[in-house]
């Protein structure tokens, strides 16, 4: 059976999230895959990280991450995108974003890795608190736009 057009798949998940492999495509010679972690740190005020808190204004989190997989899978030929975003709280060495794609060869992949990322990061209203051992900041997020 063909396929018409990519699969997208786009999932808000409370907690971390994990890899999963993508579905079978026999055209999908190339996978990349982004898991984003929470690492280690230390404020100079409130000590150690201890976890990262997430939260999204849902509905336009995920139509703005469907939008950001088509158009990087049109632009790049790309035959399956996943987003996998947390809500909620990610512990230190847990995954916070799951970015996967499959395209023909591998040369596709890299480059529409890193455009998700980084129009993720940019344009998708999800806010990221970051708890320490003493205290909890918050780090620059994106405004929402209530015309999106």
């Amino acid at each position: 059976m063909a396929q018409d057009g990519p699969l997208i798949d786009i999932r808000l998940v409370d907690g971390p999230v994990a890899y999963e492999p993508p579905p079978d495509l026999l055209r999908g010679g190339g996978e990349n895959s982004f898991l984003g972690r929470t690492r280690a740190e230390a404020h100079p005020a409130h000590g150690d990280l201890r976890l990262l808190r997430y939260e999204a204004k849902a509905s336009m989190a995920v139509k703005l991450l469907r939008d950001i997989a088509a158009d990087a899978a049109a632009a790049h030929g790309l035959l399956f995108v996943r987003i996998t975003h947390s809500v909620g709280d990610v512990p230190v060495g847990q995954a916070s974003v799951l970015v996967q794609v499959v395209g023909e060869h591998r040369k596709e992949t890299f480059p529409a890795t890193a455009e998700i990322m980084d129009r993720l990061k940019s344009k998708v209203p999800i806010w990221k608190q970051e708890v320490w051992a003493d205290g909890a900041t918050w780090k620059d997020g994106v405004a929402v736009d209530p015309a999106s």
